[in-house]
């Protein structure tokens, strides 16, 4: 019998069974796109659940239509002050690192989009599982934005940095079929998504755990101090491309649904 708890207001919710918790993004309605308080909710969540030393695995996945969309586009439309946007950079990075360091073995179940922000804290776990029909994208330069959430330091160690770069400056959208090629993501599922879900958690649980986990945890240590550095210039370099002509037109073509028209200033 699984147990449930949510955040106040529902956005994020985390529920219990069997030595596996599921963490669920919650913003149907906007495609699970991130703002503050969704941030909030799931660092709270995925904190609870890493403390819990009745969690073996932990399942990442998003309700509705998609995994996420990544940040939510309403932040970007305002300009907000430099302090707001600290607090904004310094919560998606405690997101990333807490679920990157976890001492638990993660799995991100992939369905719909998984896009920008949302791309990179799938990939911050450790086994990504892909809906069949799902796409996925790291298309910050779409609207004139670097990659956040670590997408840098993700993709440079599953790609190389010329793959990388390569899919940052494109902005293509992958099916599930493609990224997987590419070594984006590990599995598509042969079948429904809950059920290959289902199989790999099965797999893992009959197997000996704390020994994968301890694996985990040595080679993430040594990642540690490079993906902290990635956060940080990460978070200058996005202060600066948040400022550029060519993101004010991004957002102002996504909104009126038409081409951008970039300068490159």
């Amino acid at each position: 019998m699984s147990i449930e708890s949510t955040s106040p207001a529902g956005t994020v919710l985390v529920t219990y069974s069997d030595r596996t918790a599921t963490v669920a993004m919650n913003r149907p309605e906007a495609m699970n796109s991130l703002n503050p308080k969704m941030l909030h909710d799931f660092i709270n969540a995925l904190k609870e659940v890493s403390e819990n030393d009745e969690v073996d695995v932990v399942i990442l996945k998003g309700n509705g239509k998609a995994f996420s969309a990544g940040g939510d586009i309403k932040m970007m439309l305002s300009p907000g002050k430099e302090n707001a946007f600290d607090e904004l950079m310094d919560g998606i990075s405690e997101l990333v690192t807490t679920l990157y360091f976890m001492p638990k073995l993660t799995i991100s179940a992939i369905h719909g989009a998984a896009a920008g922000l949302g791309l990179s804290i799938a990939l911050a776990t450790d086994h990504l599982i892909a809906d069949s029909e799902s796409k996925v994208a790291m298309n910050f330069i779409g609207i004139g934005l670097i990659p956040d959430g670590g997408g840098h330091f993700f993709l440079e160690r599953r790609l190389g940095e010329v793959g990388a770069k390569e899919l940052i400056w494109e902005g293509k959208v992958l099916t599930a079929l493609e990224a997987k090629e590419k070594g984006l993501i590990h599995e598509v599922a042969d079948g429904t998504l809950e059920h290959a879900v289902e199989k790999k958690v099965q797999s893992w649980l009959q197997s000996p755990v704390q020994a994968m986990i301890k694996t985990k945890k040595i080679l993430s240590e040594k990642n540690r101090p490079l993906l902290i550095k990635m956060l940080e210039i990460e978070k200058a370099a996005q202060m600066k491309m948040r400022q550029t002509a060519d993101h004010q037109e991004g957002i102002k073509a996504f909104v009126e649904k038409r081409k951008p028209n970039f300068i490159g200033k």
